[in-house]
């Protein structure tokens, strides 16, 4: 799952509950470094039959152009999915804070008796679209979460939130 329930330590001031929510990486880094090797190693075995020859050096600086392209997009790729959605959630109050890259710190904060949780089902977004509703704002919550991840956390959260009522 891409999001985990932290246990708070057992402190007076520590939440209730705390959430970390993230995007689903489907190319760990070990597998980053495969891909651009065997595709730099794909790529250049029909270059094999032109070693020797003038053409090989007008095709190579090609060559090394599409693996820079491809290793600058991946990485900007990791960049961008270095996301993290923190949930607090005290008796008397709830903070969640998106960290987005090359953007500033989102907060929002409300008492969570008075938070409303919604999935919508239909009609955001994304299918089954979370929010929760409080101190006159309405945000986001997992949009980057599948279908099913989104359900299942509709549920934790509605508990995690009967603990403050």
């Amino acid at each position: 799952m891409p999001y985990e329930w932290i246990d708070p330590p057992s402190t007076d001031d520590a939440p209730l509950a705390e959430l970390h929510l993230w995007p689903y990486r489907s190319l760990p880094k070990k597998g980053f470094v495969w891909f651009v090797g065997l595709t730099a190693g794909l790529v250049s075995v029909p270059l094999i039959a032109l070693i020797g020859t003038v053409v090989l050096w007008g095709l190579l600086p090609f060559l090394i152009l599409v693996i820079w392209a491809q290793w600058v997009a991946l990485q900007r790729s990791y960049r961008d999915g270095e996301l993290l959605e923190e949930l607090l959630i005290w008796p008397d109050s709830m903070t969640l804070t998106r960290h987005t890259p090359r953007k500033p710190v989102q907060t929002w904060q409300a008492n969570p008796y008075w938070v409303h949780l919604t999935r919508h089902e239909t009609g955001g977004p994304v299918e089954d679209y979370l929010t929760l509703k409080g101190n006159g704002r309405t945000v986001e919550i997992g949009a980057f979460l599948s279908p099913p991840e989104r359900r299942q956390l509709y549920g934790e959260l509605q508990q995690a939130l009967a603990r403050t009522k």
